[in-house]
C-alpha cells in the first residue's frame, strides 16, 4: 500500500531507457513496476597477466573491467483489473513484456528492407543497429548495456489467456569504451559512470594497517 503521508519520500523505480546511439534521442522508457529485492553484478578485471604472461605485465590491466548484471522483475496486471482497467482486460501484461522483449529484435521494417535488398541483389548487406539501451538504477547509476539473458515465467492468466502476471530474469552485459570507444554516445555515458564511481571511492574513509595487525608492508 503506497502511502499517504506527506512526508513519505517519491519512490523512484529502476529501468531501461532505449535512446538513438547517434543524437541520443529517447526512443523509449521502460519503467520496472516494482523495484527487485536485490541485483547481482559481478566483475571481471580484464589483466594482461596470466600464467604464461611476462612478470613484468603482473598488474597491468589491458581496459576496464566486464561488468555482468542480474536481475529478477515481477510484473502484475491485477491492480489494474481491480479498476477495470481498459488495456488489462484486453491484453494483460502483454504490451510490457513486448516492450522488453522487443530490445532484442530488429523491427519489423528493418527485416522487410534487409530481404528487399537481398533480393534486389544487394552483396554486402549491414547488420541492423539496435537502440543504444541504458540500465539506469538511480541517477548514480546510468549505464550502457546489453542484454545477454532474457527469460520470462508467466504465472497467471485471464479467461482469454493473456498473461496477468510474470517474473521477468534479465542478464546484463556493461558495455564500456573497449566496446564503444570514445568518440560515441555509449562511450562518453560509461566514462561519465566510472569517473562517479571514482568519485564515490574518493568518499571512502581509509582504514589503518594497524587495524589489519600489521605495522607496515
Amino acid at each position: 500500500m503506497t502511502s499517504t503521508f506527506p512526508g513519505s519520500p517519491k519512490l523512484l523505480k529502476g529501468g531501461l531507457v532505449l535512446a538513438d546511439p547517434a543524437s541520443g534521442t529517447i526512443r523509449r522508457v521502460i519503467t520496472l513496476q516494482y523495484n527487485p529485492d536485490s541485483i547481482s553484478r559481478t566483475l571481471q578485471a580484464k589483466s594482461v597477466g596470466g600464467d604464461t604472461a611476462d612478470r613484468s605485465e603482473a598488474l597491468r590491466l589491458k581496459g576496464p573491467a566486464v561488468e555482468t548484471i542480474k536481475l529478477e522483475a515481477e510484473i502484475d496486471a491485477t491492480d489494474q483489473l481491480e479498476i477495470a482497467d481498459a488495456q488489462a482486460i484486453a491484453v494483460g501484461i502483454q504490451p510490457q513484456l513486448a516492450a522488453i522483449e522487443t530490445i532484442i529484435y530488429p523491427t519489423s521494417a528493418e527485416l522487410l528492407s534487409n530481404n528487399n535488398l537481398a533480393q534486389s541483389g544487394t552483396l554486402e548487406i549491414i547488420p541492423m543497429e539496435a537502440p543504444l539501451t541504458l540500465f539506469v538504477w538511480s541517477k548514480n547509476r546510468v549505464v550502457p548495456v546489453r542484454i545477454t539473458e532474457f527469460s520470462i515465467t508467466e504465472e497467471a492468466f485471464d479467461v482469454a489467456l493473456n498473461p496477468i502476471r510474470a517474473k521477468v530474469s534479465l542478464g546484463l552485459r556493461v558495455l564500456s569504451v573497449d566496446d564503444f570507444g570514445f568518440d560515441q554516445l555509449g562511450g562518453s555515458l560509461f566514462m561519465t559512470h566510472l569517473q562517479q564511481k571514482e568519485q564515490l571511492a574518493g568518499l571512502y574513509v581509509p582504514g589503518a594497517l594497524s587495524m589489519l595487525g600489521i605495522g607496515g608492508i
